[in-house]
């Protein structure tokens, strides 16, 4: 018995003695293989980006609704776990405030926000679209604003950003500007081009007269 108990001592210090030669080990690795024993177990979980588009700028009249536009794409399927968050950042601010959070149907809005009452979901996350629509937009709603999507585990890269200003009533174009410029510009090179075409015509038939008329002396030589 004795023998036994002594020989179960001895494999219990060995045992002991290899732990503790694997810890000393552990602790001696450079930094730069535990980084990338850390890497190689963050890649057995398939994680990828969450992109999100908005517009860069808007322009909306004052006392009017509008509704700010917000997608995304997730190579994840959409779960109960997806989430948005709005935040507002002032003109001339330098800080955030978070406004509005979706998440699992249901829409949160913060208790003391200058849109209280005024701010409500517009989006469906089963198609991609984090919009929110601002009731009665006021000159103090001019600003900056930030659409944040969340789809676990894929992540965001950079949320999107929305530059808005109020302006005054009737102070916007009936028509976009963009589309006012390309009416002018295909006006232009349409008339353009329709004036080439005229021109082109009418010096080949000019062209056209003085090779086939005779000349008056040898027709009245030749007897014509």
């Amino acid at each position: 018995m004795g023998a036994r108990g002594g020989g179960s001592r001895k494999m219990a210090a060995a045992g002991g003695t290899a732990g503790r030669s694997a810890a000393v080990v552990a602790a001696r690795l450079p930094l730069s293989a535990c980084l990338l024993a850390a890497a190689a177990s963050l890649a057995a979980v398939k994680v990828s980006a969450v992109e999100v588009t908005t517009p860069e700028e808007m322009f909306v009249e004052n006392e009017t609704d509008v509704k700010l536009p917000c997608t995304f794409t997730s190579a994840e399927v959409i779960s109960s776990a997806a989430s948005v968050s709005w935040s507002f950042q002032p003109e001339g601010a330098a800080t955030r405030i978070s406004f509005f959070y979706y998440s699992n149907g249901k829409p949160y809005t913060g208790k003391d926000i200058p849109f209280k009452d005024r701010v409500t979901w517009a989006g469906d996350l089963n198609k991609k679209d984090a919009s929110i629509s601002i009731s009665n937009m006021q000159f103090q709603d001019n600003g900056t604003y930030i659409c944040d999507v969340k789809n676990p585990p894929d992540i965001v890269v950079k949320p999107g950003e929305i530059r808005l200003r109020v302006v005054e009533k009737d102070s916007l174009p009936a028509f976009p500007i963009a589309m006012v410029a390309g009416i002018v510009i295909g006006t232009v090179t349409g008339l353009t081009l329709l004036i080439s075409i005229v021109v082109c015509l009418v010096m080949r038939k000019n062209n056209s007269k003085k090779r086939y008329s005779g000349d008056p002396d040898i027709d009245a030589r030749l007897g014509m």
